[in-house]
């Protein structure tokens, strides 16, 4: 997996779209995300690990 995925690339892996990642992160449910020099959201390994966690018990996949 590569060091700094985008909001689009952490959408497809957790399996929501990059709308519902934006909700939860202003609801307060997921850590907000860390921006690069452009602005955009940018995740690691260990961020997109706690999302699937929470999408999990959510879904109760």
């Amino acid at each position: 997996m590569k060091q700094r995925l985008t909001i689009t690339e952490v959408a497809q892996i957790v399996g929501v779209s990059p709308k519902t990642l934006t909700r939860w992160e202003k609801l307060g449910k997921i850590n907000k995300s860390k921006r690069d020099w452009r602005g955009w959201r940018i995740y690691d390994s260990s961020e997109v690990e706690l999302i699937k966690e929470f999408r999990e018990a959510l879904f109760d996949v």
